[in-house]
């Protein structure tokens, strides 16, 4: 591998993303308590007014829950300072909507509400009563698995190239129940943690720059993240490794750039040695102009995000190793910038995939298709249980979907079925997408076996989807995400990500696919 660069090694520094909030359970009375602030949860009902689910205090409360100041909407909250409730200066009224139709979901929304108000207010310090939330165990296990997830996603800045703050103060939120001595409780709340720290890591590698996030830096990242992570194995093939192993779209895409593309792949083997591994692979696009087509200058910026796939796939293999989790795993995430120089691939050249299928490229910026044909051929060969790939793969996601949800391809009913439990579990919203042989069939060359672009134009994630199919062994189930609409800048929507930066989507949601093939 070549010589780290000063970029690198600034990079490096630190792998993991700095808190701007500690949170902690506690086994208490939140009642008994006394600290700067205390929230509490308030639910709307139809035709009458809301009431704070903590039913010792509504009558405190009642000239504002009367004039409608609460109304225990979904993500309103409400602070009334010197409210000197017990030994608690200040209140925090957090609204849920209707109880009996909370989710788990409403849970890490309302959580990163209550973050932004308690940070505008410029709290350090808020306890937070969980006890009013529901009356058994398992549902408080589901809702304080969210209502963590959602404080440290929602406290996720990417500030780290900016100039220090020194006036800026940690926030610490204490959840408090009668319950906290319960060791499920304890270690639900621990898991939360280390799947929100895991999506965070991802956001942070997408937010990086491109100068500060090459294929080098994100191989390294991944190494450095593994660190002290017991059975998390990342090695990095550098370009004559790739050569040699006949990854003919990546090198290809690759030749336009100064910068080496990688391979990277990692390993985690928590189940039985005989156990075939599930598969995760991910496009590790460091940056994209367009190459030789290449792509207007407006927002080319954000294509510093076309590795997003590849962040996603390392933030959940980082996910499944800290949990511990009792399955065999194994990663790809092929990486590489897409840029011009007199090497670049030009519109009619003709390349040779990994397994051994020729393309045409008719659109330079149709580079990720290409990187992802070796990564899911390579896989193939390994004979996992399954294959899921992600990537910003197409603007025409972006087109039909938005950025709600997160367009996802498969011919296997029985994977659909797994998929959409999986994401209704994590709270991530997918859309199951056409992929039928009309598709493969405008993807055929005219001068190779394949053209890396629909020649009859439409149904462009649907064709590039097709593209990808003709990589992976039909025995083996397999699935396509693009995340082209979702992976950065949905914070109108979801409240806990941010109005610019990047998302980590999927890391949530691949977790629960690993966790539905443990025995």
């Amino acid at each position: 591998m070549a010589k780290k660069t000063s970029a690198v090694k600034k990079a490096e520094k630190s792998n993991a993303v700095v808190p701007h909030i500690q949170v902690y359970f506690h086994a208490n009375d939140v009642s008994t308590l006394k600290g700067q602030a205390v929230a509490f949860f308030a639910a709307s009902q139809k035709d009458k007014p809301a009431n704070i689910l903590e039913k010792d205090i509504n009558g405190i409360f009642e000239v504002s829950i009367e004039e409608k100041m609460i109304t225990g909407a979904k993500n309103e909250v409400i602070l009334f300072r010197e409210a000197n409730l017990n030994d608690f200066r200040n209140v925090f009224i957090v609204g849920i909507g209707e109880k009996a139709k909370a989710t788990a979901e409403t849970l890490r929304q309302s959580a990163a509400a209550l973050i932004k108000e308690a940070k505008a207010s410029k709290m350090e310090e808020v306890f937070v009563g969980l006890d009013s939330l529901t009356a058994s165990k398992k549902d408080m296990a589901t809702y304080l698995q969210a209502f963590v997830e959602g404080l440290h996603l929602a406290a996720y800045s990417f500030d780290e190239l900016k100039a220090p703050n020194k006036d800026k103060k940690t926030l610490n939120i204490h959840l408090v129940t009668k319950s906290g001595k319960d060791k499920n409780l304890i270690n639900v709340f621990h898991q939360a943690t280390i799947v929100a720290g895991a999506t965070n890591f991802a956001k942070r590698l997408g937010d990086m720059p491109g100068n500060l996030m090459t294929p080098t830096i994100l191989a390294d990242s991944a190494m450095e993240a593994a660190v002290g992570t017991p059975g998390l194995k990342v090695t990095a093939w550098d370009k004559a490794k790739i050569k040699k192993e006949r990854m003919g779209g990546l090198l290809g895409v690759s030749e336009g750039s100064d910068q080496e593309p990688r391979f990277i792949i990692m390993e985690y083997f928590g189940g039985l040695k005989s156990e075939a591994p599930i598969c995760f692979v991910g496009k590790g696009l460091t940056f994209d102009c367009g190459g030789v087509s290449i792509k207007p200058s407006g927002k080319m910026e954000e294509m510093k995000y076309d590795m997003c796939g590849g962040a996603a796939v390392i933030g959940t293999m980082l996910a499944i190793a800290r949990l511990k989790l009792k399955i065999n795993v194994v990663a790809y995430i092929p990486s590489t910038e897409n840029m011009v120089n007199g090497k670049a691939t030009k519109p009619g050249d003709v390349h040779t995939g990994r397994n051994g299928k020729t393309f045409e490229i008719n659109n330079t910026d149709a580079e990720g298709r290409l990187i992802l044909a070796d990564a899911l051929a390579y896989a193939s060969e390994q004979k996992p249980k399954m294959i899921v790939d992600t990537a910003t793969l197409t603007g025409a996601m972006a087109v039909a979907l938005g950025n709600i949800h997160t367009g996802y391809f498969t011919k296997n009913a029985a994977f659909k079925t797994r998929i959409e439990k999986a994401a209704e579990t994590s709270g991530e919203l997918v859309w199951h997408m056409p992929l039928v042989d009309h598709h493969a069939r405008d993807m055929k060359g005219t001068y190779a076996d394949l053209s890396n672009m629909s020649y009859s134009g439409g149904a462009g994630s649907a064709t590039a989807a097709a593209f990808l199919e003709q990589f992976v062994d039909a025995s083996i189930p397999w699935a396509h995400f693009d995340i082209a609409g979702t992976a950065w800048a949905c914070g109108n929507r979801i409240n806990y990500c941010s109005a610019k930066g990047a998302t980590g989507v999927m890391v949530r949601t691949f977790l629960e696919i690993t966790k539905s093939y443990i025995k």
